[in-house]
């Protein structure tokens, strides 16, 4: 009998914004959920994959998709088992970027956890997060309870790079990673 593969865990960069800081947060928990174990880890960063604003002419739930960057967006989206959107604040809310990666799609996110990373001034990006759940459960994704929290997150970076050895935030995404490890277990049998 063979193993089953592990499950791929993809963490979206959220932010394309010119001077981000997503990217650093992103591959401090990419390695953090490498080490984890429970996941093949893949970044997708939303900047490189350049989706222009919803051009295509049928609605995503048809799937009758149009353009090669929709064709190839649907094929990134649809091999993950679980995501991580890490998310700046916006104005209380999160990035038009993230809005519309998610909105290109429909069935591609059914039915997978997502967890979020989120970061920002004193509100440390809940705000946003609170806005994506409401867009998440719309796609028929499972947010899990379980987030990392990042106030004041220009603090938090030392030469472009998370500054090591946050307990706290590592304790975070150790238990998101526990609770997107379970659900995608559940997930994947159903």
């Amino acid at each position: 009998m063979s193993t089953p593969a592990r499950p791929l865990l993809q963490v979206i960069i959220g932010s394309s914004r010119p001077g981000r800081i997503g990217s650093a947060f992103a591959e401090w928990f990419t390695g953090l959920a490498e080490k984890h174990g429970a996941f093949d880890v893949e970044t997708i960063d939303l900047a490189e994959v350049g989706l222009p604003f919803l051009d295509e002419p049928n609605h995503p739930k048809l799937r009758q998709y149009t353009h090669q960057h929709t064709l190839d967006w649907s094929a990134t989206v649809e091999r993950a088992d679980a995501y991580v959107l890490v998310t700046p604040e916006y104005n209380y809310g999160y990035s038009a970027v993230l809005k519309n990666a998610l909105d290109f799609l429909c069935h591609e996110w059914a039915d997978k956890p997502v967890g979020f990373v989120s970061y920002g001034g004193v509100g440390a990006g809940v705000r946003a997060v609170q806005q994506l759940k409401q867009v998440v459960t719309t796609l028929r994704m499972v947010p899990v309870l379980e987030s990392v929290n990042i106030p004041f997150a220009w603090g938090k970076l030392a030469e472009g790079r998370v500054a090591p050895e946050d307990a706290a935030l590592d304790q975070s995404a150790e238990l998101m990673l526990d609770e997107l490890a379970r659900l995608t277990r559940k997930l994947r049998t159903a």
